[in-house]
Parts: C-alpha cells; sequence; structure tokens
C-alpha cells in the first residue's frame, strides 16, 4: 500500500518559501506544504537515477466544469506558466470522453457512477497532457508529465512533473505504445516507471483528508520507490512475450538467481528471453523439461553452461534451451531480450545491445560510463586545484588501468599520502614511493585492500585497509568496499579523493562535496 508524501513540519528544516503573491488562487491550505513535499520525493527519486535529470513538481487545478471559478489555479503561481493555457482543458477532456471508448475491460465490475467518474478523469488527463506536449518545444530544456487528476473542493488538481529534456534523452528507452490488458501504459524506461510510481504517491496522498497538512507522516524511501519502478520496468519484457506481469514476477526472479553461488562461484552468465522459435535464436540443445524460472536453485545450476556465445533461452516462464542469437534482429520488434548476470547480485536488463537497467543486490540504477573524463578533472581541480594538464593526464591513465580491474579495486588520492602510509603502516604493505604507470597500477591493484598515492601519482602504500568514523552517508547496498571510502574520505583532515571500482564495474568517484550532495 502506498503511503503519503513526505510533509514539512514546524520547525522546518529548509529555509521558508516565499507568500505567494496577493491575488494567488488558493485551492485549500496546505497546497504549498503539499507541493514541498512532492518536490522532496521527486528530487530523492530521480536524483538517484541522473541528477542531470533536474525535476520540478507543479500542481494545476482546472475547475469543475459546474463551478463559476474561471481560472486554473498553479502552485507556484510563478512556475513560468501562463494561466490561459489551461482554459479549455476541462472541455477538451469532456470531448475525449465523448469520442473515445473506455479503454478499460473491468468496467462491468464498476457502478456506473465509478466508471462516469474514471472515463472523466482519464479524457482530463489526456486534455491536460495535450497542452503540456503543446508547450514543449523539439529545444526546450523541460518536457512535462501529468498525473492523475483528484478532486479537491472545486478543482480536479494534477500532479505536473518536469524533468530536464536533455538528460532524459541520453537514456534508452522502449517504445512508448505498449499497454498492459487492463489499459494502463507499460513502462518503457526505468525513468518513466519511476515517473509512474511517483504519480502514484500523489495521488494516494491527494486523496487523504486535507492533503499536506499532517505532520507525522513517513515516506516511502527513495530507495523502496526505485525498486517498486525496477518491477514496473519488468513487467514490459513480460508482456511482450505473452505473459501475465504479475505472474512472471521478473524483478524479483532476476534478482534471486543473480543471488544464488553454485559450489561457492558467483553467477555470470546470460540469460535470452523470446518466444520459442523466435526468428533469431537458434538451440544449440534443448531441454526435455523445461525448468521453471522460478526454480532459482536450477535454473543458477544451468548458468554454469552459459558461455560468451551460448545462453541460456526463457520464454519468460521457463528456461528450454540453450542456445545462441543468430541473423540480423529487427529491434523494432521489441520481442528479444537479454539478461546479464554481471557478478554476485548484480544483473543487467539489455535490449538491442543497449542497458535499460542495472540492479545491484536488488537497487536498480540507470546505466553509467565507467569513467567521466571531464567530470574526473572537475574532482581534480575543485578537491586538489590540479590544472596541469601533464599530472591531470597521469592520474587519468592511472585510475583507467584501475577500472579495468576484474575483480574490483580502490584507490585513494590524498595530498598527505606519505603522513597517512606511515599512520596506516600496521595495516598496510609499505612500498619504495613509485610513480604509477598502467603496468604498475595492474600489479597493485590485483590485491585487496586500497592503494595510497598522491596527486603527483607517486604511490606509497598498496592493500591498505582505511579507517575513519561511521556515518549515515553510507548504504548497505553496496559493499565494504564503496562504504569504507566513504566514511575515509568523510573522515579525513586532508584534501581528499577515493576511486571505487566496484566487481559489476561500476566506478564511483567520491569526494567531501559528492558525499556532502547526497
Amino acid at each position: 500500500m502506498l503511503a503519503p508524501l513526505p510533509l514539512l513540519s514546524a520547525p522546518p528544516v529548509a529555509p521558508m518559501q516565499p507568500s505567494p503573491p496577493a491575488d494567488a488562487l488558493t485551492i485549500w491550505p496546505y497546497q504549498a506544504r503539499f507541493r514541498q513535499a512532492a518536490q522532496a520525493v521527486a528530487v530523492g527519486i530521480f536524483d538517484a537515477l541522473d541528477e542531470e535529470l533536474d525535476p520540478d513538481v507543479l500542481l494545476v487545478g482546472i475547475p469543475l466544469a459546474h463551478t463559476t471559478a474561471e481560472a486554473a489555479c498553479l502552485e507556484p503561481a510563478d512556475c513560468g506558466l501562463d494561466l490561459s493555457h489551461f482554459r479549455d482543458v476541462s472541455a477538451r477532456g469532456q470531448y475525449f470522453q465523448r469520442t473515445e471508448p473506455w479503454p478499460m475491460p473491468e468496467r462491468e465490475h464498476m457502478t456506473a457512477e465509478i466508471a462516469e467518474r474514471r472515463h472523466h478523469a482519464l479524457g482530463l488527463r489526456r486534455a491536460m497532457q495535450e497542452v503540456l506536449d503543446a508547450l514543449d518545444s523539439p529545444t526546450g530544456k523541460q518536457q512535462y508529465f501529468a498525473g492523475w487528476p483528484i478532486q479537491i473542493g472545486d478543482f480536479y488538481v494534477l500532479t505536473v512533473l518536469r524533468l530536464n529534456r536533455k538528460a532524459l534523452r541520453l537514456h534508452p528507452s522502449l517504445r512508448p505504445d505498449r499497454f498492459y490488458t487492463d489499459g494502463r501504459p507499460l513502462a518503457p524506461s526505468l525513468i518513466m516507471a519511476a515517473m509512474f510510481r511517483f504519480h502514484e504517491e500523489c495521488i494516494k496522498s491527494l486523496t487523504e483528508p486535507e492533503p499536506g497538512s499532517g505532520l507525522l507522516v513517513r515516506p516511502r524511501e527513495t530507495e523502496e520507490l526505485l525498486r517498486a519502478a525496477g518491477k514496473l520496468l519488468m513487467d514490459t519484457p513480460a508482456q511482450a512475450l505473452g505473459m501475465s506481469p504479475a505472474a512472471a514476477k521478473l524483478f524479483t526472479t532476476c534478482n534471486t538467481i543473480s543471488s544464488l553461488r553454485y559450489e561457492g562461484a558467483e553467477g555470470v552468465g546470460k540469460l535470452l528471453l523470446a518466444r520459442r522459435r523466435h526468428p533469431n535464436l537458434e538451440e544449440v540443445f534443448a531441454l526435455t523439461c523445461p525448468t521453471p524460472l522460478t526454480d532459482y536453485r536450477a535454473v543458477r545450476k544451468l548458468l554454469e553452461m552459459t558461455t560468451a556465445d551460448v545462453s541460456l533461452l526463457a520464454d519468460g516462464e521457463n528456461v528450454y534451451a540453450l542456445g545462441r542469437q543468430i541473423g540480423t534482429y529487427d529491434a523494432t520488434r521489441e520481442d528479444l531480450f537479454l539478461i546479464n548476470f554481471v557478478t554476485h547480485y548484480a544483473w543487467e536488463f539489455q535490449h538491442d545491445g543497449r542497458e535499460l537497467m542495472r540492479s545491484h543486490y536488488g537497487l536498480p540504477s540507470l546505466p553509467r560510463t565507467r569513467l567521466n573524463r571531464t567530470r574526473f578533472r572537475k574532482d581534480l581541480k575543485q578537491t586538489f586545484g590540479l590544472s596541469d594538464p601533464a599530472k591531470v593526464e597521469r592520474l587519468w591513465d592511472v585510475v583507467l588501468e584501475a577500472s579495468r580491474q576484474k575483480h574490483g579495486t580502490l584507490l585513494v588520492i590524498t595530498t598527505e599520502a606519505l603522513a597517512e602510509a606511515d599512520r596506516l603502516k600496521l595495516q598496510c604493505t609499505l612500498i619504495e614511493p613509485v610513480p604509477l604507470t598502467p603496468l604498475i597500477t595492474r600489479l597493485i591493484t590485483a590485491i585487496d585492500g586500497a592503494v595510497l598515492l598522491d596527486p603527483e601519482s607517486y604511490c606509497y602504500s598498496i592493500g591498505v585497509i582505511l579507517d575513519g568514523k561511521a556515518s549515515g552517508h553510507g548504504t548497505s547496498t553496496r559493499g565494504a568496499r564503496y562504504n569504507s571510502a566513504i566514511r575515509y574520505v568523510e573522515s579525513s583532515p586532508y584534501p581528499c579523493m577515493a576511486i571505487v571500482v566496484s566487481e559489476d564495474g561500476l566506478v564511483d568517484v567520491i569526494t567531501k562535496d559528492s558525499i556532502r550532495e547526497e
């Protein structure tokens, strides 16, 4: 069950918002507080996916047809939109209601009043999205997404989410024209799945008495909402294969399989999802008795037989063969998907060579590049004031080589590397100071523990067991290497940076600034 949105309470934890204009229309007393709470939820979700998405939440109130109110209501009033854009939304919504058939098959299970109300809300939402789409332009900075209308007083209130268009388009997506059997749209991407979940939170909260008035309400955690979005996205391949998404539970299935070990070894391999006899699949050999995907240990055992070009073949319900992809796949079909089990408790969801989602310890995320050169240079300059091209290039070569370490590693760059090596000498291996090269980096990152170096690329110790005070910035979904780096960087009195290379290929650059931004 969805919980209400978080609400700001007194004393405020953030600077008070400026008072609205004297002539601004108010639908209910707590609408500003509700929007601020919704904004906090949106920032938590979308910043976790991509901080460049820059979410912004608005409320739009459309007057009921039988009321005397003529103008729409915007919260905040200075959001940059013109009230005149929404003048004809109500009439347009009624037009859609009259001319378009009811898309949801369960109408016979509703009373006539409920069905009528839902059909009207569906038309109103489409009319609102039509207006918001008209405000967009191909070169516009933001893209709008309308939520479901909820009646409050004499208005229908819709939550509108604005996301950065450029950041949105950087992430791959499936086509947006797939639907559940009840007419609801399927999520074509993890961002859209998160957007659907966000609007569901808003719907639930708007139906509460006096939304925004409560003080003792606990929100759903960001990670919980992201997991819900991951489940929603994995409904899309299930539906494409003719499966019931509720029965398939692909997100849970893939997480469970990836978490299992076989004779102590982590699960690495590939599983192709497609209907049997797909034209782009060739069976190497078939199983006489297909193995249900829910028989997790059996599937994990079968995964041991996969190679770089031979995968398990599954139809969404059973593993029926081992085989390989052949020919030229028509990506517009969107009926052939790949689950790539990367390492222990980590897997990727791909289509046509594009990674749509990565899950690590059950937490979904967007695919990230292994290392961003521009961002790394910026972090070096902010942390150490380092801008000398030769020194930056040397450090980049070292970090790039470390990022290729198959079993993961940890580099710590600090201005006081020599002093820190001496302080931690009982929990590391001291070496003669040596300027790191890609070859030396490859050798010293092959063992456990951190590598300690300075901004000049000189290394002083290897196999370092880091210390540091525990704080609230770590996360249980990441391993000991990541969390120890967080503790060390946050506790260090010196300029410091940590580069964490995880076993699943993720690379995190941790600085004091990045920790504060979490």
